[in-house]
């Protein structure tokens, strides 16, 4: 206990900056990953392994949805590990920086899993989709749109920001963090993973999951566009 107490109060003053973050991974998920760090780090593991557990989590939940027969349990399952695999998605990074640093196959590890989970989680929705019509009340084939849809979403805006991040000018170094804004925070929350696992909690409560779904891909769409918008004026601006 002696080392996960230490490693705490080490992980409060490491923390990454709260700007462009939303309530959800500011105040639930990174303090959840900061205490799965912690645990980590006092039982030896690696960032990389740590990368691999939540990789673990998210795909056996990936895969539930394409398999299982869709029921109020099934959807608890589904939401719980996401959930926990995206807190150790969290977890990694911060442990990572309780170690001295991470390395660039890290790095690389944890944005590989996080495309191939966010295409292979979209992809299963589709699949449930076909395999379940009459659970869903996805018979018409309009409906098989609606998760490539959502894909084509979420995997431009992964792709768009990390390119975005590496790209755009770096702050000057010693210059003080800008301050997070609350209203951003809270305008995040409908494009943040962790609010959207959420959905999967109605797996059980038939043409419900498949509306709510359809109304999380389309403020996806919208928020693209913001977002394409926004990152194309920053880098107009970026002198090569």
């Amino acid at each position: 206990m002696g080392r996960v107490g230490t490693a705490l109060r080490e992980l409060r003053g490491a923390q990454k900056s709260a700007k462009g973050v939303s309530l959800y991974s500011r105040f639930v998920n990174r303090p959840v990953g900061r205490y799965l760090a912690a645990g980590s780090y006092a039982l030896g593991l690696t960032p990389n392994q740590v990368t691999l557990i939540s990789a673990a989590l998210s795909f056996a939940a990936v895969a539930l949805v394409a398999v299982a027969a869709p029921s109020w349990g099934l959807g608890l399952a589904v939401w719980a590990a996401l959930a926990l695999g995206f807190a150790f998605d969290s977890a990694d990074g911060q442990l990572a920086r309780l170690r001295g640093g991470g390395s660039a196959a890290g790095e690389w590890l944890d944005h590989v899993v996080d495309a191939a989970k966010l295409t292979g989680l979209h992809s299963c929705v589709l699949i449930a989709f076909y395999r379940f019509p009459d659970a869903y009340g996805t018979g018409a084939a309009g409906w098989l749109l609606v998760p490539l849809g959502f894909q084509l979403a979420a995997v431009v805006t992964f792709f768009g920001g990390l390119l975005t991040e590496k790209l755009k000018a770096k702050p000057a170094p010693g210059s003080p963090a800008e301050a997070p804004s609350t209203l951003r925070a809270v305008a995040l929350l409908p494009v943040d993973y962790g609010v959207f696992c959420l959905v999967f909690l109605l797996l059980g409560g038939g043409e419900l999951f498949p509306y709510v779904y359809a109304a999380f891909g389309a403020v996806a769409a919208l928020f693209l566009a913001a977002f394409l918008t926004k990152w194309f004026r920053e880098l107009s601006a970026v002198r090569r």
